[in-house]
């Protein structure tokens, strides 16, 4: 008996995300084209069952004024109330509930992403791009996603119309999130 505890206690593994080594990417429409922007700082935790992916769980933390789409007086104003409201909603996270493999390295991991204080439930399409040690002996693991939102369901409402037609910012917003994780 205490065999099979030691055999699945080996199997579940912590990974803490590797900010230096990862990156968090969102693009959305601006007039004729698309704006893109990236959030600098943010950390979380995958915590890894190999043998039972059903068990495994991601725990993802983003610092909302980080937020960087190398414009200055655009990143004050995705700060400001108007959008991200930082001094009030400070995080955007993502909490799985479950986890499903699909084919391959391909998992859907559903969860509760929180934007503005607002959350609702997503599914991730995640792709597990293995394992490797680095030259210090470190275990790492590599994970990507990407996902389309309306912002409008998180809260980010803030447009203004154009004397053409439309408005100035697009509601569907393209995120995608490239990470290593560090065994701990």
């Amino acid at each position: 008996m205490a065999t099979t505890t030691t055999t699945t206690q080996a199997a579940v593994q912590t990974f803490a995300i590797d900010k230096a080594h990862s990156e968090v990417l969102f693009q959305v429409r601006h007039l004729v084209t698309k704006v893109r922007g990236r959030f600098t700082s943010f950390n979380g935790t995958v915590v890894l069952d190999e043998e039972h992916p059903d068990r495994s769980s991601l725990n993802f933390v983003v610092a909302a004024d980080s937020v960087d789409t190398s414009t200055a007086d655009r990143d004050a104003h995705l700060r400001s109330a108007d959008f991200f409201d930082v001094e009030h909603y400070p995080t955007l996270t993502f909490v799985s509930s479950t986890i499903e493999k699909k084919t391959g390295e391909r998992y859907d991991v559903a969860g509760t992403l929180t934007i503005r204080g607002v959350s609702k439930p997503v599914t991730l399409p995640v792709v597990f791009l293995g394992f490797a040690k680095d030259p210090w002996g470190n275990v790492r693991a590599g994970f990507e996603t990407e996902i389309t939102i309306n912002r409008k369901d998180f809260g980010l409402t803030w447009n203004a119309a154009l004397e053409t037609g439309g408005f100035l910012v697009g509601d569907e917003v393209k995120i995608t999130v490239s990470f290593q994780a560090v065994r701990q």
